[in-house]
């Protein structure tokens, strides 16, 4: 028509195909060997210790984990990779911090915001005093020589601070395969700066070390501060020359905000001196996201004004569970308790992951709490619902038993749609590093299976029709629990 050629899918052949595949995969469905013999590394979360895990650290956490989960779903061989920000010139005020004052603390109790105190005074102090700046550089000159007193502390630091970070890690359900931060990779800094010298482009700068990135139109990128010490863009390259060598990877993702697109840029650039192969230098890829800001302004750990992902998540779990208690007072403590977790943590996993990853995200409670509309509550109430049909069958019927033609008028033609278009989804999604897109899909199959439902009786005397409309339920319900769950959304079994 008018030079277009025009195709038109056949039901028999899309409803028969699709429920094949479900049939034959079940809880497989979505998987595939797009990625086989490839590896990916996904760096994501990486707060820095001593610091409170705050809702900044959120979106790189549950962006990270769901690109994680999807890259291990279509074949690749994935690691993922908790890049703590466990050292650099911060501790050397956390120490100077600790020597004056630690006495007046006891870090057994709430030790990030005791912690946090600490910092939030001697950032202060250096502010009125240049001469505490300077030592305070100079204790972390002290830790990068191996000094007893300033490492035994930050050991501490650090102990302390991943014992909190795990806490909510464990509310998330999230894990890692490595947890090598910025101080794995500090012994591993000199090999960088000789590989750098050996090309000839490692000058001195007001005695810095630098490499000159004029001709990529981007400012110089500092390897060496004039006093000998490292910076993190020095750890970065010493983390890219590691994770090449023992991964040989094919993509490494670093899921950090756009605040840093220059860092990456520079770092990127200078990672082409050190002998990697081309492979990896192509993989080196920055997935990059919009900020979380207060409706008051920008968050800053410096000035003490944070919100606590703990604190949000045991809000809307205690808010979820007052919703529950009034629509639903029958349930069991125990069933109240589960559901409040898994609805609570869902809608804050999926607001985060609902809107396009590059764009800013002012927080507040009353959106990001809302469980109407376009919701992960709302996936998860679709969820339920065909649960609930599903226990009214004695056995769900075989596929041999379900008629095709019963599944082609248009309510159930379009679930089976999305249905078909689920693995498609997944590469999609990887493909563009976009969990949102996975997230719209799952609002949509949810929309489409209400749709359905509101339409169509399910439980009728015509049992072909009934069979034919349960396992439509059943391939649902399935879909749903396998997306979610892939966005890191577990499912109640009552709500």
């Amino acid at each position: 028509m008018g030079g277009y050629i025009n195709f038109t899918i056949q039901k028999q052949a899309l409803v028969k195909e699709v429920l094949n595949e479900i049939e034959k995969k079940k809880e497989s469905y979505g998987i595939q060997k797009l990625g086989e013999g490839k590896t990916v590394i996904v760096e994501y979360s990486s707060p820095n210790i001593a610091k409170p895990f705050h809702i900044g650290h959120l979106r790189t956490t549950l962006i990270g984990r769901a690109l994680y989960n999807i890259y291990q779903t279509l074949g690749y061989e994935t690691i993922g990779i908790n890049h703590l920000g466990d050292y650099g010139t911060q501790f050397g005020k956390m120490i100077e911090g600790y020597k004056r004052w630690g006495q007046e603390y006891n870090l057994e109790e709430n030790p990030i915001e005791q912690l946090m105190d600490i910092y939030v005074r001697i950032n202060e102090l250096c502010k009125e005093e240049e001469a505490v700046l300077d030592i305070c550089r100079d204790n972390f000159k002290k830790l990068e020589q191996g000094d007893e007193y300033c490492t035994q502390i930050w050991q501490e630091f650090r102990d302390l601070s991943l014992k909190e970070f795990y806490r909510i890690y464990d509310l998330l359900n999230i894990h890692f395969d490595s947890l090598n931060g910025e101080a794995f990779y500090a012994d591993k800094t000199n090999e960088v700066i000789e590989l750098l010298e050996k090309t000839g482009k490692l000058e001195e700068s007001e005695g810095a070390k630098i490499i000159d990135l004029a001709e990529q139109n981007m400012s110089p990128c500092m390897i060496c501060k004039s006093n000998g010490s490292t910076i993190y863009a020095t750890r970065d390259l010493a983390a890219i020359l590691y994770r090449a060598r023992t991964y040989d990877f094919d993509k490494c993702l670093y899921v950090v905000a756009y605040e840093q697109n220059l860092h990456f840029k520079q770092i990127f650039e200078v990672a082409k001196l050190l002998g990697i192969s081309e492979k990896c230098q192509k993989g080196l890829e920055h997935i990059s996201y919009g900020m979380v800001h207060l409706k008051s302004g920008k968050m800053s750990t410096r000035e003490g004004n944070v919100i606590k992902v703990e604190e949000l998540l045991q809000e809307a779990i205690a808010r979820v569970k007052n919703i529950i208690q009034e629509k639903n007072p029958e349930l069991t403590k125990e069933e109240k308790e589960e559901s409040a977790k898994k609805v609570g943590i869902g809608a804050v996993i999926y607001n985060d992951l609902s809107g396009s990853r590059i764009k800013d995200e002012i927080f507040d409670w009353d959106v990001i709490l809302n469980f109407n509309g376009e919701t992960g509550p709302y996936i998860q109430y679709t969820y339920v619902r065909t649960n609930s049909v599903l226990k009214k069958v004695q056995t769900l019927p075989k596929l041999s038993e379900v008629s095709m033609e019963a599944l082609f008028e248009q309510e159930a033609y379009k679930v089976l749609k999305l249905i078909y278009a689920y693995p498609e989804t997944l590469r999609n999604t990887a493909n563009k590093n976009e969990p949102s897109i996975l997230s719209r899909y799952l609002i949509d199959l949810a929309k489409a299976y209400s749709s359905f439902y509101n339409e169509n009786k399910i439980m009728v005397e015509d049992k072909t029709l009934q069979k034919a409309r349960v396992y439509l339920t059943y391939v649902t319900n399935l879909v749903l629990k396998l997306g979610a769950g892939l966005l890191g959304i577990e499912m109640p079994e009552k709500m």
